[in-house]
């Protein structure tokens, strides 16, 4: 005769059923908390190793010992990039007030920009040295110290460059097209209606007036004109005029030492060490952080420049 079943025996199997359900849940838990944990770890660590400030926070970055404080400019200098007056003059401030920085190098890699953005740059420098005169700051070159560049670099104590690098173009553009005659081609009409005689200069589907011309030419000339004030009052009698300093013209690093440009060759870790007598070198430099960054990559920042390029929203440009 059979065995008769446990009359439990379903009751078993559900509560079975049920607490393997529950196991396996909190295994998956455990292994989904687990990965969360793992992946912040791994952007936590991503930020620190892209973002220098980061790291100067976890180790002192030798911000607490004698050493030589260093500040990037690098790129197009503009409102909203990596090498805009903000950024620049807060890491000079940084820089300046930090009693255990020897020093200020200011490492310049740029072809320029705007005019205004570098005026402010200038003149914090200048400011800082005369609050700050004990510790001077030297401007390094590496590929590219031109134009709006230069108007920064000519506040500096002295001017390091190499051989190679590209120094000068003392001189201001502004750029745009004319499409007037392709549109005329094209049976297209332009329409513009403004308030205000003059409110239509500059408009890239207009003809370009002889008074348009000749204003927009002066006020190029008035800029230029403080442009070289300021590198005379920065160089001195360093500087050797020649009928082309000034002209918008551009010269080797070598060159620009012979022309007064520039003092002597030297690399931030050449002037860091030979002279500031500091080895240690700790950077300052402001830098976007990696939400900014992600932004600009989709494009943003490429729009406003493709509508400048076109003429639209023209400014002038040390570049």
């Amino acid at each position: 005769m059979a065995e008769s079943k446990d009359p439990d025996w379903e009751r078993k199997l559900v509560h079975e059923l049920a607490r393997d359900a529950l196991a396996e849940r909190r295994r998956q838990r455990r292994w989904g908390v687990f990965f969360k944990l793992f992946a912040v770890a791994y952007l936590v660590v991503l930020l620190v190793l892209w973002n220098p400030d980061l790291r100067l926070g976890l180790d002192g970055g030798g911000k607490g010992e004698a050493h030589t404080a260093l500040v990037e400019l690098k790129g197009i200098i503009a409102p909203d990039t990596e090498a805009s007056a903000d950024n620049i003059v807060s890491g000079l401030r940084k820089a300046f007030e930090n009693e255990h920085s020897q020093a200020v190098i200011l490492r310049i890699n740029s072809p320029g920009g705007s005019p205004v953005q570098s005026s402010y740059i200038n003149t914090e420098i200048r400011r800082l040295r005369e609050k700050y005169p004990d510790k001077p700051l030297y401007a390094v070159v590496t590929d590219m110290c031109a134009s709006g560049g230069y108007f920064v670099a000519a506040a500096a104590d002295e001017i390091f460059v190499n051989e190679a690098s590209i120094v000068g173009s003392i001189g201001v553009l502004m750029n745009g097209f004319g499409v007037q005659e392709a549109m005329r081609d094209l049976g297209v009409e332009r329409r513009l209606l403004t308030a205000g005689e003059h409110k239509g200069i500059m408009d890239p589907f207009s003809p370009m007036s002889e008074f348009d011309q000749q204003f927009m030419q002066g006020m190029l000339e008035r800029i230029h004109q403080q442009f070289i004030a300021v590198v005379r009052e920065g160089r001195g009698e360093r500087l050797k005029e020649n009928d082309e300093t000034f002209s918008g013209l551009f010269w080797t690093g070598a060159e620009s030492i012979e022309m007064g440009l520039a003092d002597q060759v030297g690399s931030a870790g050449f002037v860091a060490r030979e002279v500031i007598e500091a080895e240690d070198i700790v950077d300052y430099s402001v830098r976007e952080d990696l939400f900014q960054r992600l932004a600009k990559q989709m494009g943003a920042g490429a729009a406003a420049y493709l509508a400048q390029v076109a003429g639209w929203g023209s400014a002038p440009v040390m570049r």
